[in-house]
């Protein structure tokens, strides 16, 4: 996801997770027959440019696991807290997964 006007629809119109890693925000919209974006948010509280494109990174990867879970047209943003440079893979796909099925769950889905 690139566009602006995505990742505001989806933190406003869409639902809310948050974990003190990350936090996720989904929205489901019918109707629409692409696959699911994801988009990722890493603010300078995380880190300087190097740690925020580790922690990119790291997201993305862990991320590429539950796309085929996600609805069609659907758009995810995750936000990376600052405690999130310095978590562990482990950590953060424990918090991921958490935050995407709690995400699924209030949207009626299954993972």
């Amino acid at each position: 996801m690139r566009r602006r006007s995505e990742f505001s629809a989806a933190i406003r119109a869409g639902s809310r997770s948050g974990r003190p890693l990350l936090a996720g925000h989904l929205l489901v919209r019918d109707g629409i027959a692409e696959p699911p974006k994801v988009g990722f948010t890493v603010s300078r509280a995380v880190g300087p440019a190097v740690v925020r494109n580790r922690v990119k990174r790291r997201l993305r990867h862990l991320m590429a696991g539950y796309l085929q879970s996600l609805p069609e047209g659907s758009l995810l943003v995750l936000r990376a807290n600052p405690p999130a440079a310095t978590a562990s893979q482990a950590d953060l796909a424990a918090e991921l997964g958490l935050v995407v099925r709690s995400l699924l769950r209030r949207q009626g889905g299954a993972v």
